[in-house]
């Protein structure tokens, strides 16, 4: 029986845990592997995204000698590296895994990791777009961020603000350390019209979304968001990719690596279908009127 270490950032009982727990499963079982029989699966919940707890549930995983570690997000997958550079890992919803050292090039890895992204850099541009195409009086974008659990963010801030000086549009950058400060921040920028927020995503902001599109819906602010789950809990609009289809990919890389390929000589692959969910109910309560145009594009459309 091969063993796989599996290092969450969501509670076990998350529904978002649930969907990326059961696409990795029924991807591993098309590929032949049975739970219990052939395969056994060591799961970790890192629900407290501090730095401590991410370093303890990777070494637990790493003490128990795997064939292979699954890591979702980047700070997870860093807290697994800095335990081995032995043990194959594949990582899922990474978003820039040159820039954290992760990897030396997509096509060719170099070392233990290997996995899938899911926004480029560049994603930030289209966040910004979107915020535009719903709210086109917007002057304002807050830029909201955990520098903890996102130290990438600097990488993606830069190509929105000079997205948004093209448009003549100002960019806030908000750093936030704790659910007080989110809502210090939030009601701060709040103060002065023509406002928009736009969330990067990460292990802290994936535990408080709740929050964040609660204060967004209090403060009236429009708002962009990565993934599905923030329009479907009140966001107003998201756009990213599909969390379940990586973790579905992620699984014919472990089957490959299990079966004598190397991390080194899997490329790192981009998601490749980005959806766009707009909350109709969302939109009406802060009196936005969504152009039909922007609604004929989405992939779901939550009345």
């Amino acid at each position: 029986m091969r063993r796989v270490g599996v290092l969450m950032p969501f509670a076990e009982g998350d529904p978002e845990t649930q969907l990326r727990v059961t696409a990795l499963r029924q991807g591993l079982a098309r590929l032949g592997w049975a739970e219990g029989r052939s395969l056994r699966i060591e799961h970790r919940w890192a629900t407290t995204p501090d730095a401590d707890s991410m370093r303890r549930f990777a070494k637990e995983l790493v003490d128990l000698q795997p064939d292979l570690i699954l890591t979702d997000n980047t700070n997870l997958t860093a807290a697994v590296l800095q335990q081995t550079h032995t043990i194959p890992i594949v990582f899922v919803q990474v978003g820039d895994p040159v820039g954290s050292g992760f990897v030396t090039s997509f096509p060719r890895p170099g070392g233990n990791a290997t996995g899938f992204t899911n926004i480029p850099l560049t994603m930030t541009s289209k966040w910004l777009e979107l915020l535009m195409e719903i709210v086109p009086r917007t002057v304002r974008v807050m830029f909201l961020f955990n520098p903890p659990t996102a130290p990438y963010a600097q990488r993606f801030f830069e190509p929105f603000k000079a997205a948004a000086s093209s448009i003549g549009v100002e960019a806030v950058a908000s750093p936030v350390h704790d659910p007080a400060e989110i809502e210090t921040a939030i009601a701060a920028f709040a103060r002065e019209p023509s406002g928009g927020l736009i969330v990067l995503p990460s292990a802290f902001m994936l535990v408080h979304r709740d929050l964040v599109i609660a204060l967004a819906a209090r403060h009236r602010l429009p708002a962009v968001y990565a993934f599905r789950f923030f329009a479907q809990n009140g966001g107003l609009i998201s756009y990213g990719n599909v969390a379940a289809d990586a973790f579905r990919q992620a699984a014919t890389y472990i089957d490959r690596i299990l079966r004598g390929a190397k991390p080194a000589d899997l490329p790192v692959q981009a998601p490749v279908k980005f959806e766009l969910v707009i909350n109709l109910k969302t939109a009406k309560a802060l009196g936005i009127d969504v152009p039909p145009m922007l609604l004929a594009r989405a992939d779901e459309v939550i009345e």
